[in-house]
């Protein structure tokens, strides 16, 4: 028996920044219909799973949670399911004739259309929407919400770039830029219901453009808005990190000293084979370029190993790459062939041994290298904007403006800047201690002196 009549909800995301983001904005959609929250799926009457289609493990744990959720005590409903987000886009009608118990499928282009396909489906109609219209969806949604400290925006949608092993082209479309002003109103309503920082987010977020405008423009803009005190932005292409976007991170005091900027491997013809428009060699300018403008940047950076024909030799190139630029923070993957994806037909594909060793050496490498930073910043003062409770009493943790985390015991509230001693490091977080309370809205680097000089570790340089 399924629920045919839902009245509590909850949304569960895998995967990116962005499916976040729309995982807010469809939980706001459905309590706009009348439909209450649920703390987890288990109580829920309709679950939704917000899809990754990145990797194959992040697609096959899609069917493994329809398996759990229709599997509820003997006389209980089973949820109303749909499943939305990137794999909902690829895989489209397959997913309900795979798995029978899914009641909607809806693409991360249409999920604006959700309340729609939950009354097709309460109807007992087929609910199934993987339309990419044009950026409909964002006239679509009701005034945010009240927020926490920090939250996210999304300001571009969308891929032209095709590098050879990734799927977003074709499940998110197209680059297509939200409009500025439009931005700049969501951006004040989020300000309006409690956010103080703010992370601009896209598939290629530098690739925004409006008109002559592009990402450092509006950056400026949202510089400019009473009660906002930070300011990120990711996930950058290296094709798209302009001179005025580099000059922004020496100008704009609320955006904060931390780049992601995925360079994917340290080898050119692996580059090559993968359609980055970079080399090696662009790449560390790039990063020199940006180093110049800001000093103390925290950089942070995508690796893939195994890449169909990656060599012994090609990876050591990776790792020289990262010893060259040390990484602050980096997330780094086994290669995932994906459907449709030419690198999936490419020959030599890589033993699973091969790059489970690979990706062993390569994240001891860069862990080492995010201890040393976070080591080389005990004993500074800074800001830290307080997100959330911690697991000890008292206990609160927030981030630093080079996004390391850092707990606290402090009588000061959520949402909070406050200025912090930072005590010990870890290779994950730090520990610090409140010393005055910050003003909200202003940037550290006018608080006190030596506050955001950068945490000086070897091989700082590109």
């Amino acid at each position: 028996m399924k629920t045919r009549n839902p009245k509590t909800f909850h949304v569960k995301s895998f995967g990116c920044q962005m499916n976040v983001y729309d995982g807010e904005r469809m939980a706001e959609l459905l309590e706009a219909d009348g439909l209450t929250a649920a703390a987890a799926g288990e109580a829920a009457d309709l679950v939704v799973l917000n899809t990754c289609h990145i990797r194959e493990k992040a697609a096959e744990k899609v069917y493994s949670d329809i398996g759990r959720l229709m599997k509820r005590a003997p006389g209980e409903a089973a949820p109303m399911i749909a499943v939305a987000g990137c794999v909902a886009q690829a895989e489209g009608a397959e997913i309900p004739r795979r798995a029978p118990g899914v009641d909607i499928v809806v693409g991360p282009q249409a999920y604006h259309n959700l309340p729609e396909l939950v009354r097709r489906a309460k109807a007992g109609e087929r609910a199934l929407d993987t339309d990419m219209p044009p950026l409909s969806k964002f006239g679509a949604f009701p005034a945010r919400r009240r927020q926490g400290p920090s939250a996210f925006l999304t300001v571009q949608e969308g891929c032209d770039k095709f590098c050879t092993y990734c799927v977003v082209p074709y499940t998110r479309g197209a680059e297509l830029s939200r409009p500025f002003a439009a931005i700049v109103d969501e951006a004040r309503a989020l300000v309006d219901a409690g956010a103080k920082e703010i992370t601009l987010l896209g598939q290629n977020v530098n690739a925004w453009r409006d008109g002559e405008r592009g990402l450092d423009a509006l950056i400026r803009a949202l510089g400019s808005i009473p009660g906002l005190a930070r300011i990120r932005y990711t996930t950058s292409h290296p094709g798209d990190m302009t001179e005025g976007l580099i000059r922004a991170h020496a100008e704009v005091e609320k955006l904060m000293p931390f780049l992601h900027l995925p360079v994917q491997s340290g080898s050119d013809r692996v580059l090559k084979a993968m359609n980055r428009s970079h080399d090696a060699a662009s790449y560390l300018r790039i990063l020199d370029r940006v180093r110049a403008a800001r000093p103390d940047i925290a950089l942070s950076g995508d690796f893939i190993v195994g890449f169909p024909g990656e060599t012994d030799t090609e990876f050591e190139e990776t790792l020289r790459l990262v010893a060259q630029v040390n990484y602050a923070q980096a997330f780094s993957f086994k290669y995932s062939p994906r459907p449709g994806t030419p690198a999936a037909a490419m020959e030599d594909q890589i033993p699973a041994e091969v790059m489970d060793e690979r990706l062993q050496r390569l994240q001891a490498l860069l862990n080492a290298q995010q201890l040393a930073f976070n080591q080389a910043s005990v004993g500074r003062r800074t800001e830290v904007l307080l997100e959330r409770a911690g697991r000890k009493p008292g206990q609160l943790i927030g981030k630093s403006p080079w996004l390391q985390s850092v707990h606290l015991e402090s009588d000061a509230r959520i949402g909070d800047l406050v200025e912090v001693e930072l005590l010990s490091a870890g290779p994950n977080s730090l520990a610090g201690k409140t010393v005055i309370p910050a003003k909200a809205g202003i940037s550290g680097r006018k608080v006190s002196a030596g506050l955001h000089e950068a945490p000086a570790f070897a091989g700082a340089t590109a």
